[in-house]
């Protein structure tokens, strides 16, 4: 492999390294359920209402320690696009391996405005009483 072609892969280098050393932190530093060990969440401290990102931490912790079914409780949107991240990023991968640039119909704005949309759904109807089981 020529160094040009290598050196290609270096943001996915940096992608994995980095997401799997968080996921190493998150599953055997400290435990996030008991308070103290992370810093919590900025939008809840401030409104007292969940982000969509609200129970990500404990989300990888109990995915970390074989907890499938309280992982998706925690978070259950990241909890279902984490197979689509997984997709992604191998997609990426083949696609630097055959000198592409990457392309996914998950890239088309259509798509991409849709997911905002659903974020924001999902973040207004976590917080509502009657979507408990939404909220961490």
């Amino acid at each position: 492999m020529t160094r040009a072609r290598s050196q290609a892969f270096l943001p996915h280098a940096a992608v994995l390294a980095g997401v799997t050393g968080a996921a190493l932190v998150i599953a055997f530093r400290a435990d996030p359920n008991e308070p103290g060990h992370y810093p919590g969440c900025p939008f809840l401290a401030l409104t007292g209402f969940y982000c969509p990102g609200c129970g990500m931490t404990r989300l990888v912790y109990a995915l970390a320690h074989g907890h499938v079914d309280t992982a998706f409780g925690l978070n259950p949107l990241l909890f279902v696009l984490l197979p689509v991240f997984g997709y992604l990023y191998a997609r990426w991968t083949v696609r630097t391996a055959q000198g592409l640039p990457m392309r996914s119909a998950l890239f088309k704005p259509a798509v991409a405005y849709s997911f905002v949309g659903l974020l924001i759904v999902y973040w207004i109807v976590r917080n509502l009483p009657f979507a408990h089981v939404l909220a961490p």
